[in-house]
């Protein structure tokens, strides 16, 4: 069901659209210290290749800002900055010289993740931002960001259009969108196998390292629950984005989605 409805879906649970939002913060705020671990076990470190190819087809460029939603690691954040910074050396520090670093503003409802996405070595350097609010409801003016990004948290917000549609203001025109998340394997077989492991190995595997088995029982549900590829396209024109692309990586289990925001 969606947001508006009285009820919506917690993984496979309904619950009352008012309580989804508390019950996520909970399960973050559980698995938050543990949360790199588990990603890398969990994906068996390809979560790190995706989210090196979501940047390279991002493709930033010296000077721009970044706005990474549900970005409490820093991992796109920083990943942002540093690939605007290799264009910057690759024109031998030419080509834009009115133009200052890459810049980036972390944005996560948790601050339990904020703080777990704190490390004072991978931070040096860069211009990071953390700021903890909504994001159904961000607190930007409009037209603030040339690039908004959400790694692995959209299926987690419990109103994605408005979601997208507060991406889409605080985008500035010709500025893009990037979503990175779990996805459907469109080859049956593929999508059987990734069934079998997600239900049968990731819970235990959250038991194992985080000491808690619920939440990743509820995240592999939320993967379940989330729409196809095809479907999640159409909520992003729906929220007024132009040229709406995905591609599949590793045979459909995760997606990245770009949209442009035109005027």
């Amino acid at each position: 069901m969606s947001a508006t409805d009285d009820t919506i879906d917690f993984g496979f649970e309904q619950v009352r659209t008012e309580e989804k939002q508390g019950r996520v913060r909970q399960v973050f705020d559980s698995v938050a210290r543990d949360y790199d671990r588990m990603n890398d076990a969990m994906s068996m470190g390809l979560h790190r290749v995706w989210k090196d190819m979501a940047i390279t087809k991002l493709n930033p460029q010296p000077g721009e800002r970044l706005l990474d939603v549900a970005g409490g690691t820093g991992d796109i954040a920083r990943r942002f900055i540093q690939a605007a910074e290799t264009v910057r050396d690759r024109r031998g520090g030419q080509g834009l010289p009115d133009k200052g670093p890459a810049s980036a503003v972390i944005l996560d409802i948790n601050d339990e993740m904020l703080l777990a996405g704190i490390d004072p070595n991978k931070d040096a350097g860069l211009d990071l931002t953390r700021v903890c609010a909504n994001a159904q409801d961000l607190p930007f003016e409009d037209a603030q960001f040339d690039a908004v990004t959400i790694a692995y948290g959209i299926r987690n917000v419990t109103d994605r259009m408005a979601a997208l549609r507060e991406f889409h203001r605080v985008l500035k025109p010709g500025g893009r969108l990037g979503v990175l998340e779990f996805s459907t394997p469109p080859e049956t077989l593929i999508r059987k196998f990734y069934d079998a492991y997600s239900f049968t190995v990731i819970p235990r595997l959250g038991q194992a390292i985080a000491g808690d088995r619920d939440s990743y029982q509820y995240l592999v549900e939320s993967i379940r629950r989330f729409p196809k590829q095809d479907q999640f396209a159409q909520m992003m024109r729906d929220a007024g984005f132009a040229q709406v692309k995905w591609a599949d990586y590793s045979a459909g289990v995760t997606a990245f989605h770009t949209g442009w925001k035109i005027a």
